[in-house]
């Protein structure tokens, strides 16, 4: 028995029989590709893990694990928007819990940094592996804005729904910033509310004071930006010609 989302964001339970009919649709082979993109990096940490007798990666296994969150949460979000108002309770909780975990799929960018830890025997697989992980990770990223992008433009302007997309990236490129250069994490939002919003505003009240905000923002910006235009386009071209 396989579990697996549709193009409309239930849940669809297929069994042996139903296997060859169902498994086949665009949006289920797309999930099923990202979870064996999900089963390579984990093996190829697993012999990292073997050969070097070491665990000190593992961290990628963690923030792949985190990388699905949003996902799931973008499938829930979107079969919510099918009964009720985005305005209504579930949905604003949903939209505030994805927004949370979002950046944790984007924040694997820069994880390439730990590269420079490893010896060079050992450099060439580690970017292998480290790209597998990343990879994966930003794609799980794209895929879920992607679902509520699409919930987006059912519901708003076209500039509107643009300037939406922006301004969620940007929050994810300032989420990066504080993760990395303030090692601040997500749970951190329930357990110290208070530091962290003192740590945030400080730096939007006085951002002469710290230029490293800009020199980390901007580049994850202007990256994460290109990057899911060009991802868009593309779905938008495949659905051009599947019409």
């Amino acid at each position: 028995m396989v579990i697996l989302p549709d193009l409309k964001g239930r849940v669809v339970i297929i069994n042996s029989d139903m296997r060859g009919r169902l498994a086949m649709t665009p949006w289920t082979q797309f999930v099923a590709a990202l979870f064996l993109a999900t089963m390579v990096s984990i093996g190829l940490l697993a012999v990292d893990d073997i050969i070097n007798r070491s665990f000190v990666e593992n961290y990628l296994f963690i923030n792949l694990l985190l990388a699905w969150v949003p996902l799931g949460l973008a499938f829930w979000l979107q079969k919510c928007l099918q009964r009720k108002l985005w305005s209504s309770w579930e949905g604003l909780i949903l939209s505030a819990l994805w927004l949370i975990f979002l950046p944790n799929t984007f924040y694997m960018i820069s994880d390439f940094i730990h590269l420079v830890e490893v010896n060079s025997q050992q450099l060439l697989y580690s970017a292998v592996m480290f790209t597998s992980f990343i990879y994966t990770g930003v794609l799980l990223g794209f895929s879920s804005l992607y679902i509520i992008h699409q919930e987006f433009r059912k519901r708003f302007s076209v500039r509107s729904t643009t300037i939406a997309i922006g301004l969620i990236l940007l929050s994810c490129s300032f989420a990066i910033y504080i993760g990395r250069d303030l090692r601040w994490n997500t749970w951190d939002i329930a357990t110290d509310p208070a530091g962290l919003i003192f740590e945030i505003s400080t730096r939007l009240l006085h951002p002469s004071q710290y230029p490293q905000v800009l020199s980390v923002i901007t580049p994850f910006f202007v990256l994460l930006a290109s990057m899911y235009m060009v991802a868009q386009r593309g779905m938008t071209l495949l659905k051009l010609d599947k019409g």
